[in-house]
């Protein structure tokens, strides 16, 4: 009789334990469902409208930028970008334009977690800057201290360097943002440091096309970007999401 009882209450806990699991399934799926989402992957062409909206309003500057980045996975993408540039940099002693064209390359990272298939960046990224220029010389004022001069001498002599390069590293952190189907804004900014730099022999870069103002003897720079890009769909990925009750 005491291995019957046993037998039967055995019987019972396992007839209840699939019913308490199932039950308790069933709840969690009550409290959480699962979605599936299309996301696009694909490339996203562009360029920086920031640059054209300054070589109206700004006589001493000419550039040109466009972008471009390709998705990898759901939060890393491939990026890049090509332009170029003409800047006067004046001051009391100088007066310099750099010319020249520029190439970046690197990755962004999306902090961002979009909502269902919203395809909104968030997002900090890396590049490698190289840049080809020229430097001419305008003009320059020779600093003295003979009394003998009424007023400081001042040179026209037109002087131009050819063949400069420069290599640099950038920080990036930005936003974009769809408007309508595969339109998108947005705005990012760039902390830069030089690793090499070819200069004249006579005066420091003011300009690097690309890496723009030079600060701290040429090793440190910033940077601005204001982008309008379109994302041109290649294939589609699923992607789950759950959704609390």
């Amino acid at each position: 009789m005491q291995r019957i009882s046993i037998f039967i209450t055995s019987l019972i806990i396992l007839m209840v334990l699939p019913l308490t699991s199932l039950a308790q399934e069933n709840q969690d799926n009550s409290l959480n469902d699962t979605i599936i989402v299309k996301q696009k992957y694909g490339l996203r062409v562009g360029g920086d409208i920031g640059k054209l909206v300054r070589s109206f309003i700004d006589e001493d500057y000419t550039g040109f930028e466009i972008s471009g980045d390709y998705r990898l996975t759901q939060k890393l993408y491939l990026a890049g970008e090509l332009g170029t540039e003409e800047n006067s940099v004046k001051n009391d002693y100088l007066d310099v334009t750099a010319k020249g064209s520029y190439f970046k390359a690197g990755i962004d990272y999306n902090l961002y977690k979009n909502w269902l298939d919203m395809e909104n960046l968030i997002y900090t990224g890396a590049r490698v800057g190289a840049s080809t220029f020229s430097q001419n010389l305008n003009s320059y004022t020779v600093y003295t201290t003979d009394q003998y001069y009424d007023t400081p001498y001042t040179s026209s002599d037109l002087q131009e360097y050819k063949g400069l390069s420069a290599l640099w590293i950038e920080m990036v952190i930005g936003v974009k943002a769809e408007l309508v189907t595969n339109l998108f804004v947005g705005i990012n900014a760039q902390v830069k440091g030089m690793i090499t730099q070819d200069q004249p022999s006579n005066f420091e870069n003011l300009y690097i096309p690309g890496f723009n103002r030079t600060f701290d003897s040429g090793r440190f720079g910033f940077g601005f970007g204001y982008n309008v890009s379109y994302l041109i769909p290649i294939y589609k990925k699923n992607k789950k999401i759950t959704i609390p009750d």
